[in-house]
């Protein structure tokens, strides 16, 4: 059965060129499943091209809390991530960021 404790986000960002995953996708997506009350981040993944790194990114971004920001979240990309998808990486987490706010605002239950 579904849990209505969480919710499903996804952020986007442009890749730049020269990436693996651009011959798939053109664009970033960094996925999240969500605590609905405290905003932690229970779960993540994300289109990098290797597994290593979709579970690298996922690992990451786990126990992270939207409602406290992302900039700890950013500050840790930028720290152990060092490929050419760094700021498709905090660009997509600044967009499901921004979606997850958007919801919040909007009182979306």
């Amino acid at each position: 059965m579904f849990n209505e404790k969480t919710l499903f986000i996804a952020g986007h960002a442009r890749l730049p060129q020269g990436m693996a995953a651009t011959s798939v996708f053109e664009t970033l997506t960094i996925t999240a499943e969500i605590d609905r009350k405290y905003g932690v981040i229970l779960e993540a993944s994300c289109t990098l091209a290797t597994e290593h790194g979709r579970q690298f990114i996922g690992r990451l971004l786990k126990g992270v809390s939207i409602n406290d920001g992302v900039d700890e979240a950013i500050a840790a990309i930028h720290k152990y991530y060092h490929g050419k998808g760094t700021n498709a990486l905090v660009a997509a987490l600044k967009d499901l960021a921004l979606h997850y706010q958007q919801m919040k605002s909007s009182g979306s239950k």
